[in-house]
């Protein structure tokens, strides 16, 4: 078997809810209007001389990656796609001039990871799990967002047991109103959005204050390039910490898992690399007994079927992220979408991922445009949104820390 082609599809995905996401930002200075916000999805097909074609999702700047993955495609086709190391190595080392790689390069390379994987298994007629071992677990447990107590007690309704909410605005009085809501039997994590909000001194003031709500985690407290001041955090406070979604690859994890300075690490799935980097990244994870959570909270439904394979097959499997009414046209992309019952997902079963995406519907649905100014509705100092800073102290600490 050869590959013969590679065929991206781009669309503009609707912004979810404020109330049903983790986040108290809102798109800006270049944001398009047409769906409220910036938010893309990219797919790729990769097509062979057998007629068996293999799918993949990409994240990191998905405009951007669209380009990397053509500029890639001359070195996969007319290769045999069952070399899936073989052939992410030789894209790793095709990007290693350009420079350390970032979500840009890991996102490219994740698609078509994804895509050789889901062509394996249909070539031998069996699902992706079977090919990373076997299953685990027959379902998946899985988390949602919500940033009010209304938003909770309906999840909680339809039987999920754990949310995140997000934001750092107002975060200890939000966690406060949530524990209320739900109650004890019902996990919470918050995620603070790395930059630019706080620094470490910030974060680990804020941790301690958020202990008392016993946190499933505390997500991305402070900018992904600062690693030694997430063991500051972990001295200051004993909440679980949990990044990751920013790095690709085992070596952009590495001294987060080996320095043991999460509780969780959560690869992207559209970004981290594949599942070939998904999978190292676990077992790396299980030695020092760290659980894996992938991110998802801005991605499509093809990284999502990835994701379920992947924790079907790895023992130390915490939570799948799953936002499954962020847009109306979700389910409609998808074939067949996952069903969801009492907080779990059942493993997939057919050959490959056993997904595919509607082209047409895709294609209604053009990108304008995917990168936007963060607008913060109360996480800079006040008087400060309009400097848009990467780094910034605490004012007003006795009040902000006091709530």
């Amino acid at each position: 078997m050869k590959i013969t082609g590679i065929r991206t599809f781009l669309m503009h995905v609707g912004q979810p809810d404020p109330a049903n996401w983790a986040s108290d930002q809102r798109s800006g200075g270049g944001a398009s209007k047409q769906f409220g916000g910036t938010r893309n999805w990219l797919f790729l097909k990769i097509d062979t001389d057998e007629g068996i074609t293999g799918i993949g999702e990409c994240s990191g700047w998905p405009r951007v990656v669209e380009t990397a993955i053509h500029d890639l495609a001359p070195l996969l086709i007319g290769e045999d796609p069952a070399h899936i190391e073989r052939l992410w190595q030789k894209m790793h080392i095709a990007m290693m001039g350009h420079g350390m790689l970032g979500t840009v390069g890991g996102g490219a390379m994740t698609g078509i990871d994804i895509a050789l994987w889901d062509i394996k298994g249909k070539a031998l007629g069996v699902p992706v799990w079977m090919l990373l071992g076997g299953k685990v677990r027959e379902r998946i447990p899985i988390y949602s967002h919500a940033n009010t107590p209304e938003r909770a007690l309906a999840l909680k309704d339809r039987g999920i047991r754990a949310i995140k909410c997000g934001g750092v605005a107002d975060p200890v009085r939000k966690v406060a109103a949530l524990r209320d809501a739900v109650g004890d039997d019902m996990d919470i994590a918050i995620d603070l959005h790395g930059p630019p909000w706080l620094t470490p001194a910030d974060a680990c003031r804020l941790v301690r204050a958020l202990e008392p709500y016993e946190l499933m985690w505390v997500e991305d407290p402070i900018a992904p390039e600062n690693i030694d001041g997430y063991r500051r955090i972990r001295d200051a406070a004993h909440v679980p910490l949990a990044a990751g979604e920013r790095s690709a690859t085992i070596f952009g994890e590495r001294e987060l898992i080996e320095k043991e300075l999460v509780d969780v690490i959560q690869p992207d799935t559209g970004r981290a690399g594949g599942i070939t980097q998904m999978k190292k990244i676990a077992a790396m994870a299980e030695a020092h007994h760290i659980q894996m959570a992938p991110h998802s909270g801005s991605l499509g439904p093809v990284a999502e079927y990835a994701a379920l394979h992947l924790l079907a097959a790895v023992p130390n499997a915490l939570i799948l992220e799953r936002l499954d009414d962020d847009w109306d046209g979700r389910r409609q992309t998808i074939v067949p979408h996952p069903q969801q019952v009492d907080g779990l997902i059942a493993v997939p079963g057919g050959p490959g991922l056993g997904c595919d995406i509607d082209e047409a519907f895709v294609a209604r649905f053009p990108s304008n445009g995917n990168v936007s100014v963060p607008q913060s509705a109360g996480a800079y100092n006040p008087g400060t949104d309009n400097e848009h800073l990467y780094v910034q102290t605490r004012q007003s600490r006795r009040t902000y820390f006091n709530r």
